[in-house]
């Protein structure tokens, strides 16, 4: 048998015009030495098939296709009477992955992250891979601040040609941040500049925040911290010379020190304006947020700047460059600013693009937009639109991108993005006291119905004290000018027995119509018309007040009840707001109809509600205040059933639900008042450790509230006042609210009730 052994790796790089064999007809291919590959997977790769001359070219050619596919470490072709025989020595493939001492990271985590390496199971085994899959597990452990860690490697050869890989990890202790020096910091005390850093010693939190432990991307951030804090301070000159930082022998400790020059502070001598104006130069200067005479600070030079910008932004000019230059006098140290502004083109938008929306209809959003399409570009509309969009409380995210038209220096896109959120909820209420123990509730609701921006609803409660059918529907556009219109329809019981206030009993059918006129971009008036029958009882044990009630009026009782409000709403977002205010005034008055309306009374609401960004943007101060009043007219009392009441979630946290006010002296029952007056403040925060998730917040508050009755004089130290914690996710499965507060002057007839919640699903 004559055979000629073809160098398949020789020929490939050394191939010639002087033949190593005769062109020859391929009858047949036989592959040999495959364990794991498919032979069909060969022939794929073969540049040659049967029927085909093999030459010296095309033998170079299978070699080198065959050695590119990465499965071989060998290849060699043979001639067997014009059969191709094609020798390979496949690669072996890696079996397993396995990890000893692995405590600071999950197994399968670490796997993932190997895949990007190129090292898995079941993929081909390359030593040059395991030693960067080494040294990435060596760069995971280092960013978690273990400096001290060993990696270890073993391969163990397996059968059919596998190996099976073993990293073997000795973890060590994590480096902690000992100490954090700044040289030359001579202007302002070392602690209050390190109280603005991140990065920190260990403290009693650091185990959370991990900020204990080196980081590379937080110690530039500080260093940018830093550098704001001097400039806004009048350094000009400040400047980081350099950055060291150390870690001990053992590799357990880290020092860090920064070297800086601070320079001398100095005073902003004048400011003016240069360049194409197009605004009133008078207009302009209000929007100035430094003065001369006062020490620099770059923060209001920079909010200087984003002013002019927006300004000028509103009247269309999108790319407008303002920039201040400035102007050092070292001898008096002083600094003069020249704040120059060229306009750029004006620009127009050209189309209006809604993106994210899957649910709910185009129309929903764009008819909350003020910036209208082939309209000169206006940033004051474009900020409204996202606000008002944000507003509908519709979506999580909005967010609005206005990119400029390719091939256009006039012209930009509006691009709305949102992000949605379930709109329909199941909610179900709870409490616990003393003499309630639990309490539930329920209602169904769907705000963004089918997507169309309309709202309906229905509330049961099946609980021993309220049981109520109810059913709603709003339209906020009923008409094209934003006039909205509502129907409520009701059945209502009322077992009062169970509960803190006076015992009575009450059912109560109704139903009305209700409309939202729009006046201003944020404000709105809304009027309504409804009718109630209203059946009454009472017991033995019901306070006096009420049995004298029922027994002067009737157990049955009509009310035509006109109402009617005022909204301003200036609030950011509906769902996480963090600056605006809310301000409502709302009336309701029982009319005269003869025997469709026997009750004669009103009732005043006045709230608001004020967010205030503290501390970071993300940081806000709720303030709250309500007051309501109410009273009969015409010779008439204010039914009690219409009485205020205050305690409990909603009002003042800490004291039981319905608790605060009058006390019946024979019961000691609760009656309720006619005037009713609550404050609150409180901090919210986002929840640490979720970034920049916005459906978690932490609260912590006071509480303060109180009602009055009839005659009795509105004092506020009658106020009770309460403090404590509260949790609001918005999540998957429905909102869910928590808080725990503690009365602070509670008084020997007081009930108190310290943990409240409401949860929901959402479908």
């Amino acid at each position: 048998m004559n055979k000629n052994l073809i160098a398949g790796l020789v020929a490939a790089l050394f191939a010639t015009s002087a033949s190593a064999f005769d062109p020859f007809v391929v009858k047949d291919i036989r592959v040999e030495g495959i364990q794991r590959t498919e032979a069909g997977t060969v022939f794929s790769y073969l540049p040659v098939k049967v029927g085909d001359t093999m030459t010296d070219d095309k033998a170079a050619q299978a070699v080198k296709a065959l050695f590119a596919t990465g499965f071989f470490k060998d290849v060699r072709l043979e001639i067997e009477g014009g059969v191709l025989v094609v020798l390979v020595e496949e690669r072996p493939a890696v079996a397993s992955l396995e990890f000893v001492g692995l405590k600071a990271f999950e197994k399968e985590q670490i796997k993932k992250g190997l895949i990007e390496v190129g090292l898995a199971e079941s993929r081909i085994f390359d030593r040059s891979l395991v030693d960067k899959a080494e040294q990435e597990l060596k760069r995971q452990y280092l960013s978690r601040g273990y400096y001290a860690v060993s990696i270890k490697t073993t391969i163990t050869p397996l059968e059919r040609n596998r190996v099976g890989i073993n990293f073997a990890v000795e973890e060590g202790d994590i480096a902690k941040i000992r100490q954090i020096n700044l040289v030359g910091a001579t202007a302002f005390k070392e602690k209050d500049l390190l109280a603005l850093f991140v990065l920190r010693t260990p403290g009693w939190l650091t185990w959370y925040s991990k900020n204990d432990q080196y980081s590379k991307q937080k110690l530039a951030g500080d260093l940018e911290t830093l550098r704001s804090y001097y400039l806004d301070h009048g350094y000009v000159e400040f400047n980081i010379d350099s950055t060291q930082v150390s870690i001990s022998p053992d590799k357990q400790d880290i020092y860090i020190t920064v070297n800086l020059s601070e320079g001398e502070q100095y005073t902003v001598s004048s400011v003016k304006l240069a360049g194409d104006l197009l605004v009133a130069e008078d207009e302009l200067k209000k929007l100035i947020k430094i003065t001369p005479g006062e020490t620099f600070s770059r923060e209001a030079l920079t909010e200087t700047t984003k002013k002019i910008s927006e300004r000028l932004g509103n009247e269309g000019y999108a790319f407008a460059n303002v920039n201040a230059s400035p102007e050092l006098d070292k001898e008096k140290r002083q600094v003069a600013f020249t704040i120059y502004i060229d306009p750029g083109r004006r620009v127009y938008v050209r189309q209006i693009n809604v993106t994210g929306n899957n649910r709910s209809r185009d129309e929903v959003i764009r008819r909350e937009l003020r910036q209208m399409e082939a309209s000169w570009y206006d940033g004051d509309k474009i900020n409204k639109s996202r606000t008002r969009v944000d507003r509908l409380g519709y979506f999580e995210d909005v967010t609005v991108e206005t990119p400029a038209v390719p091939a256009t220096t006039d012209q930009v896109d509006v691009n709305v993005n949102v992000k949605e959120k379930p709109t329909g909820n199941v909610m179900i209420g709870a409490g616990f006291s003393s003499s309630e123990k639990l309490v539930l509730s329920g209602s169904l609701s769907q705000q963004n119905l089918f997507g169309s921006g309309k709202t309906a609803g229905v509330q049961i409660n099946t609980s021993k004290v309220n049981s109520v059918v109810s059913l709603s529907y709003t339209d906020p556009y009923y008409t094209v000018d934003g006039i909205g219109r509502g129907f409520d329809v009701y059945h209502r019981k009322t077992n009062t027995s169970s509960l803190v206030v006076g015992a009575y009993d009450s059912r109560s059918t109704g139903g009305g119509v209700r409309f939202g006129l729009p006046i201003a971009e944020d404000d709105s008036i809304s009027l309504g018309l409804s009718g109630d029958l209203t059946s009454l009882a009472v017991n033995n044990y019901s306070p006096l007040p009420f049995q004298n009630y029922v027994r002067r009026f009737g157990d049955t009782n009509t009310t035509l009840l006109g109402t009617a409000g005022w909204a301003k709403e200036t609030i950011d977002s509906r769902l996480y707001p963090l600056t605006g205010s809310i301000n409502r005034i709302v009336g309701e008055l029982g009319l005269p109809a003869g025997d469709l309306g026997t009750l004669h009374y009103f009732r005043t609401n006045f709230q608001h509600q004020q967010f205030i960004p503290v501390i970071a943007r993300n940081y806000t101060l709720l303030l709250n205040g309500e007051f309501g009043i109410a009273g009969g007219y015409g010779g008439l009392p204010l039914p009690f059933f219409k009485n205020y009441y205050a305690g409990g979630i909603g009002s003042v946290r800490g004291y039981d639900a319905s608790s605060l006010g009058p006390i019946d002296v024979v019961t000691g029952a609760r009656l309720g008042g006619t005037r009713r007056l609550v404050i609150n403040a409180e901090l919210l925060i986002p929840m640490p450790g979720v970034g920049l998730d916005k459906t978690v917040r932490l609260g912590a508050f006071i509480d303060g509230g109180q009602v009055w009755g009839q005659g009795q004089k509105i004092s506020t130290g009658d106020l009770r006042y309460s403090t404590g914690v509260s949790l609001v996710w918005s999540s998957p499965l429905g909102p869910l609210k928590f808080s725990f507060a503690n009365p602070i002057n509670r008084q020997p007839d007081d009930k108190v009730q310290r943990l409240q919640f409401q949860m929901g699903t959402t479908f």
